[in-house]
């Protein structure tokens, strides 16, 4: 399918900038639901870039995902004439803040926890019920005398 140049641009853009593209299988709808440019056009390209392995594609649900490779990301930094500094959000580590040093409480020494009150009886045997004790089940189910 031909694909003005800008519309390419566009999609290319977007994928690098993400690193991950969705859209829903509508081949009639008049835009993507991001971008401004036909859901078709979207689909294509993507399915071009897919059968170059430049792209990993998941369809679930009506919605097709796509997952920008390593290879693709090479590419597209190629094609859309980018600095090796610039990597896609899907590449980029998260910044989380240093957790402090503490120690939880009854966690110092490794000693065992006090039992539980509410579990002293839980699976003793004593209390049951007595030995020469059998059930019946006369009447009740299947195949019964």
């Amino acid at each position: 399918m031909l694909i003005s140049k800008k519309n390419r641009r566009i999609i290319y853009e977007n994928l690098f900038k993400e690193g991950v593209l969705v859209a829903k299988k509508d081949y009639n709808a008049p835009k993507h639901e991001d971008l401004e440019v036909p859901n078709l056009e979207v689909i294509k390209a993507m399915q071009s870039l897919t059968s170059k392995g430049l792209v990993k594609t998941q369809f679930s649900w009506q919605w097709y995902y796509y997952v920008l490779t390593p290879e693709g990301v090479e590419y597209l930094r190629e094609w859309l004439h980018l600095p090796n500094e610039i990597v896609p959000a899907t590449h980029k580590r998260a910044a989380r803040p240093a957790r402090p040093a503490t120690v939880r409480p009854g966690a110092e020494g490794g000693a065992p926890r006090p039992p539980r009150g509410d579990q002293e009886g839980y699976r003793r045997k004593d209390g049951g019920a007595p030995g020469d004790y059998r059930p019946s089940f006369a009447g009740v189910g299947r195949g019964g005398p």
